[in-house]
């Protein structure tokens, strides 16, 4: 599968999850979108993107698409600019798929091939191979995650570039930023930065927001150390199962070796480190899988809901500005009633955004409850399902080294 890196790769995302949108039941979920399948090349992967819709809006009830990544934040970047949902909170677009490092673990793998022995080279490749699988499936599932928060969304799911992204059957024809709007963009986020620093010390008029602010900069700093400190216990935990592979190795050169009648012995003892490394390798998947993907996902999306934070908090300063405004005006008696008009507009786009920000804010605590609740069940669930499975593989285990001892004897 990864022995050419210029190869297409057809992975099909197989599963009981793949029916989902077969079985839903569209009275409950009007828009329904899915990643049927997935094709990695070298440079991109091109997603379809399934839909099903009872909405009145889209053509069809049920079409699919083909989508790149660069489509994706292209979608998320429409969403962000358009100021008619400055009080929602805007879905973090996926990551960029990156598989360079399986690919440059394969190639190193290769380069080595004649220092280790064909059994171990074996091992090691398969295993790199299921790492490169696991990855390429937590891509789609980023990018479908993406898809499925906007279409469970009863406003974002109403938006024309949504429809266009879903329903238009072509390439969308994305252009790359030329030097003016690649300026621009550095500019927004050099003024991000500046605001976040500049309204830092501002005193909201609502000790619910004030609140909900205090807690996402705390919540965000825990939720991004737990991200990087579990994905560390991932790779140690792969590296652990790397050790494996040598020592079922070792035991295996030992046996063949062997002149006093300890081979079978050490034989079963290397099949021992085998059977415990696939064990180990499910594990470190399924931690990956339920608890680090999590954790990243929602440091991701604690950083929108901040982000819908800081723009209410433009919006308060602008109202206040404009207080001070039709204060100045009515001093000089001068300019009174476009003042008063600037003021009332200021006055309705911060109320406005503050009801939808509250309402929004309240949904993504009861959404991350479910989200952290559902992949720890799941985890644990996992986590003993493998312990069970290690129990019964260390029972056998001795019994089998039982038997090879009385038969040495």
């Amino acid at each position: 599968m990864m022995a050419d890196s210029d190869a297409t790769t057809d992975i099909p995302i197989d599963g009981g999850d793949r029916k989902r949108a077969e079985t839903v039941d569209l009275t409950d979920a009007p828009l329904v979108v899915d990643i049927s399948d997935a094709v990695s090349e070298r440079d991109k992967v091109k997603f379809t993107v399934h839909t099903k819709t009872t909405l009145p809006a889209f053509r069809k009830p049920d079409f699919s698409v083909v989508r790149e990544h660069e489509e994706f934040v292209w979608l998320h970047d429409r969403f962000v600019e358009n100021q008619g949902y400055a009080g929602y909170i805007i879905p973090p677009a996926p990551p960029f798929p990156d598989f360079e490092n399986s690919r440059r673990k394969l190639q190193q793998l290769s380069e080595s091939e004649g220092l280790m022995t064909k059994e171990e080279f074996g091992k090691f490749k398969q295993d790199l191979e299921a790492e490169y699988l696991a990855l390429f499936k937590k891509t789609v599932a980023m990018h479908e995650a993406f898809l499925i928060r906007l279409a469970s969304h009863p406003e974002l799911r109403d938006d024309v570039n949504f429809r266009v992204f879903l329903e238009y059957d072509q390439e969308i024809g994305i252009r790359g930023k030329n030097k003016k709007e690649m300026f621009d963009s550095i500019k927004k986020i050099i003024s991000k930065h500046g605001d976040e620093v500049w309204l830092s010390g501002q005193k909201d008029v609502d000790d619910f927001f004030d609140q909900q602010k205090g807690f996402l900069n705390e919540y965000h700093t825990h939720v991004k150390e737990a991200a990087k400190k579990s994905d560390n216990v991932v790779s140690e935990h792969k590296n652990l199962i790397n050790d494996h592979v040598k020592l079922s190795s070792y035991m295996t050169q030992l046996a063949s070796a062997d002149k006093s009648g300890l081979s079978k012995f050490l034989e079963a003892y290397s099949d021992i480190f085998e059977k415990s490394r696939k064990v180990e390798f499910k594990k470190a998947s399924d931690h990956d899988l339920k608890l680090t993907d999590t954790l990243v996902y929602y440091q991701r999306e604690t950083q929108a809901a901040k982000d819908l934070c800081l723009r209410r908090s433009r919006a308060l300063h602008d109202f206040e500005e404009a207080n001070k405004s039709l204060e100045r005006a009515r001093a000089k008696n001068k300019d009174i009633q476009q003042a008063e008009n600037h003021r009332e507009e200021c006055q309705k786009t911060f109320e406005k955004l503050s009801e939808l920000a509250k309402s929004e804010l309240r949904d993504y605590r009861g959404r991350r409850v479910v989200a952290f609740r559902k992949g720890l069940i799941e985890l644990a669930e996992l986590e003993l399902k493998h312990a069970k499975a290690h129990f019964q593989l260390l029972q056998h285990s001795l019994e089998s080294l039982k038997g090879e001892k009385n038969g040495v004897a």
